[in-house]
């Protein structure tokens, strides 16, 4: 049976590699729609969370994960020699920058050379890492064409034959739209941009995703859907610099940046509302316009706009630190000695997820700064060890009297759950990044905007 009946039919096993905040929602959309899953990451823990039917992430429910599990349509493992399993395997593994904001692809390469070892005739391979142009064409091709063919090892066959894609196996680029806790719109819900190396990928491809999300969009080649991801996140970064700035230009005029915010979105046509905040969260928005700047140089062109919004964005959380300095200084204050406490450590209000949340930034700042930091999130009990950051912190309780002991309270994330009257009224002084005080009807002398 061929991929494509085996996928029309239901009975293709998918292999997930990466079960984080892509992945396991992609695992359990396909075991929804009753395709056998295997879930592949090599994090030794995350299997044994899985199989037992337990969810290590705050906005996916282990309910769905224990019933996916108990009626065999997923099991997660750290076995990769599992891979010749899998007629399609999705590649969902995380693409940071480096110390140098330079594109860290080592977890695509890695990826790509494990499936290398295993792969075999009539296998889909797809890409959903955000990356640059050329990525999938340029990396993991190959890669994969360098496979030797059953065929030529066969004493019928003189020729020394390699694995050719479009017949040997297929290879794609689909980049994920995640957005979590988005109560509107979820995995299945949101289209889906496909492309593949050739048709025949781009037909199989396609079916995969047909049968799982509402709709899917075919695009020419791997890199027009790479570069999709890209724009899609660079439109967001620039819009948000651009009122991140109008705040700063703004608050010097004196003029509320939301009330004007507010006023403009009354237009029904020509302009779409993007909200200033204490910098730039998430996986993608924070990262992606750098993977088109660095391409670009090799084409000898300068992305200044995508580089002036990055700018403008990074230097959010000085601007919140600055912005409570003063304010602190009309209190006879110094930021110096002073006790701060955070409010929020996820990049985004309702989840759990600190992938480049501003928060860790804002963090490291006021301990420069001389503060004695905490922090609060009903999300996050402890910070755990990132990348750039290792913070030794547990979230500590919002009571009367903690809040009471902190000469300076900074919201970095509006989580719904934040009673912000009971907030405004126990604190000496509050720093509001998000508007999140007055959205809530509380209008006190002792919040500050930022």
């Amino acid at each position: 049976m061929s991929l494509l009946e085996k996928i029309n039919n239901n009975s293709a096993v998918i292999g997930i590699i990466g079960l984080g905040y892509v992945g396991l929602p992609l695992a359990l959309e396909f075991a929804n729609k009753k395709f056998k899953v295997i879930g592949f990451d090599n994090d030794p823990k995350k299997p044994v969370f899985l199989n037992r039917g337990q969810s290590y992430i705050k906005h996916i429910n282990a309910g769905r994960i224990k019933d996916a599990v108990d009626k065999m349509f997923f099991s997660a493992t750290d076995d990769f020699t599992r891979l010749p399993e899998a007629d399609a395997i999705i590649i969902c593994v995380p693409t940071p920058l480096d110390e140098h904001r330079e594109p860290d692809v080592s977890y695509i390469v890695n990826s790509g050379k494990v499936i290398a070892q295993y792969l075999r005739k009539d296998q889909l391979v797809v890409l959903e890492s955000s990356t640059y142009p050329g990525t999938t064409d340029e990396i993991l091709l190959p890669m994969f064409e360098q496979i030797q063919s059953p065929e030529s090892n066969s004493a019928l066959n003189t020729h020394n034959s390699k694995f050719k894609v479009g017949e040997d196996f297929y290879l794609a680029f689909s980049p994920e739209r995640e957005d979590p806790n988005n109560p509107d719109f979820n995995t299945s819900t949101i289209p889906k941009v496909v492309g593949g190396v050739t048709p025949k990928c781009l037909e199989i491809a396609k079916a995969l995703y047909d049968k799982i999300i509402v709709k899917t969009v075919p695009v020419s080649s791997t890199r027009a859907a790479e570069a999709t991801k890209l724009l899609e996140n660079i439109y967001r970064s620039v819009n948000i610099a651009l009122v991140n700035e109008m705040k700063m230009v703004l608050d010097r005029m004196d003029i509320d940046v939301w009330e004007v915010i507010e006023a403009a979105k009354t237009k029904p046509f020509g302009f779409h509302a993007f909200y200033p905040g204490p910098g730039l969260g998430g996986h993608c928005i924070p990262i992606d316009p750098f993977y088109l700047t660095w391409k670009a140089h090799e084409y000898d062109i300068s992305t200044k706009f995508i580089e002036l919004a990055g700018e403008i964005n990074t230097m959010q959380p000085y601007y919140v630190v600055e912005k409570s300095m003063e304010v602190l200084n009309k209190f006879k204050k110094s930021l110096n000695g002073s006790k701060v406490l955070i409010l929020g450590a996820s990049y985004k209000k309702d989840i759990d997820d600190m992938r480049e949340s501003p928060t860790l930034k804002l963090i490291e700042i006021f301990a420069e700064k001389g503060a004695e930091i905490d922090y609060n999130d009903p999300y996050v009990p402890k910070l755990w060890k990132m990348r750039k950051y290792n913070y030794d912190l547990a979230s500590v309780e919002l009571t009367k009297e903690n809040l009471a002991k902190y000469d300076l309270v900074v919201l970095s994330t509006d989580h719904t759950a934040y009673d912000y009257k009971f907030i405004a009224e126990n604190s000496k002084i509050v720093i509001d990044t998000r508007n999140a005080f007055e959205r809530n009807g509380v209008n006190a002398d002792n919040v500050f905007k930022a």
